[in-house]
């Protein structure tokens, strides 16, 4: 039976640093009801991404800031409820960017149908959705490593490193990542048979584990973090080494982003490549991803984990938590399983 009432969580306060619960509300507003040309989508999967970080704040973002008082949006998996809207009906499942809420209105004009037979619909908003579209064009099209290569992928024990990752290693790579806790660790070394992990909070000295790690130096990096970890990865890059910016999770909350000059390590004695990209310029090429990493998964080639965290009203701490290392694969609310 459909709710009376819609859930929904604002951003009441723009964060200063770290997201703090008191800059989230959760309120109960008016069911929303589709008018022609519209559908009525209830919410069952919602993702949490650290890039929505700096669209909490104005002006910090490519994209336009949340509104104060206003949903939050996110990408999201749903089911349509209701339907005035030609090419969608009832029991379609969509992927779209959604409100933080139970049910949201859309004209469909950014709705993309998703099938549970091909994969499991969380898996959208994850393996086979943006983080491991991320891992494939940022590997496959960018790095393009060779086998024998040695790629680091930092943040390796989130949605998007474990897919750069297990990329790296299907083309013959030696992979070294960096996480978080033992936990971590041990699922990147002994699941995912990753060549090496350090665990940067233990390391006493990052740069000298990471030269243990590479005695052969770095031929790519994968930088899904930025700050310390990847000024130790700068140093050990060898020529012609490749550097593909994802993602500087470390970095999302500090009032100020500087670094340390990278030119003469790029330029002058490496003469590597440093690239930075969206994964949305690759929009037009979904469906060769959704293939290759389905194939994947069904063959046993290629593993995911998600961390599923239950009710809407959990969202905001599921969102804190991604600054706090405690994310473990791909972070995912569950409003409903459908």
């Amino acid at each position: 039976m459909q709710a009376k009432t819609n859930r929904q969580v604002l951003l009441a306060k723009r964060p200063q640093g770290t997201p703090q619960p008191s800059d989230f509300e959760v309120v109960d507003a008016e069911m929303p009801s589709p008018d022609e040309g519209e559908m009525l989508i209830q919410t069952l999967y919602l993702s949490v991404d650290p890039g929505m970080r700096s669209m909490m704040e104005e002006g910090k973002s490519h994209t336009a800031a949340f509104e104060l008082g206003k949903p939050l949006t996110g990408r999201s998996v749903g089911r349509v409820v209701a339907s005035k809207l030609n090419g969608f009906a009832e029991g379609d499942y969509v992927y779209e960017r959604l409100g933080w809420q139970h049910y949201s209105l859309s004209d469909g004009s950014q709705a993309q149908k998703v099938d549970p037979d091909v994969a499991p619909l969380s898996t959208y908003l994850g393996i086979v959705g943006v983080p491991g579209f991320c891992g494939y064009f940022g590997i496959l099209d960018i790095a393009r490593p060779q086998a024998g290569e040695t790629v680091v992928v930092s943040g390796a024990a989130g949605a998007v490193g474990m897919a750069a990752g297990q990329i790296a290693k299907r083309q013959g790579c030696r992979v070294v990542g960096t996480a978080g806790s033992p936990e971590k660790v041990d699922y990147l070394r002994d699941e995912l048979s990753f060549d090496a992990v350090i665990n940067y909070k233990t390391a006493q000295n990052l740069a000298a584990a990471l030269s243990d790690a590479c005695p052969d130096g770095i031929d790519v990096y994968f930088d899904n973090v930025g700050g310390e970890i990847t000024q130790a990865a700068l140093s050990l890059i060898n020529y012609h080494a490749r550097i593909v910016v994802c993602g500087q999770t470390s970095q999302y909350n500090a009032a100020s982003t500087a670094s340390g000059n990278i030119a003469p390590q790029l330029l002058i004695k490496r003469s590597a490549m440093m690239k930075g990209f969206v994964v949305y310029d690759y929009a037009d090429r979904n469906g060769e991803a959704i293939e290759h990493l389905g194939q994947w998964i069904k063959d046993g080639t290629l593993h995911y984990r998600e961390n599923i965290v239950d009710g809407l009203e959990n969202a905001p701490q599921a969102f804190i938590d991604l600054f706090a290392g405690k994310s473990f694969g791909k972070q995912l609310v569950r409003l409903s399983s459908g």
